[in-house]
């Protein structure tokens, strides 16, 4: 997909998706058989619901057919929420990530998996686990150091509810 469909089709879509309490988050066109797949993830603060996205797609639906953005190949229109171990790449990303665990690449090529506890405008503060009985510790990463980072599955995670019951 050219740099001129992406921002076109982002200028086009961005306004309606904000009007449904939603991010856009990602855009992509790609071939499938003879017919074209027009992906869209949508988020939002809360996350995103199945109903929220079939209202959203039923709106971009709309639109696109109103417009010629696609042009005149057939495409599939695909609406979806971020996966559960989706990139953090933009600042609201590791907002929402507060709490959950997340895996960074550093520039200087170390790995680290660690709780997401604050994220300020300049990095964020981790509690890396501690390993074999030891107390896990603070660290400081900032968002210039930071490569890449994903959020982690975690299928034992409880949530701050839980903590507070136990408390």
């Amino acid at each position: 997909m050219s740099t001129t469909q992406s921002d076109r089709l982002r200028e086009l879509l961005e306004p309606l998706v904000a009007a449904q309490g939603l991010d856009l988050e990602e855009i992509e066109v790609a071939k499938a058989g003879r017919r074209r797949m027009l992906r869209i993830v949508v988020d939002s603060e809360e996350g995103v619901e199945l109903d929220a996205c079939a209202e959203v797609s039923r709106a971009i639906s709309d639109k696109l057919d109103e417009s010629d953005a696609m042009g005149d190949e057939e495409y599939v229109l695909e609406v979806s929420s971020p996966g559960a171990d989706r990139p953090l790449t933009e600042h609201r990303h590791y907002v929402r990530a507060t709490g959950r665990l997340a895996r960074l690449q550093l520039n200087d090529g170390a790995e680290l998996t660690a709780r997401i506890l604050v994220v300020d405008e300049d990095g964020l503060d981790l509690e890396v686990p501690g390993v074999k009985g030891r107390r896990p510790t603070a660290r400081r990463v900032e968002f210039a150091d930071v490569a890449k980072a994903r959020v982690e599955v975690e299928f034992n995670r409880k949530d701050k509810n839980e903590k507070e019951e136990e408390a």
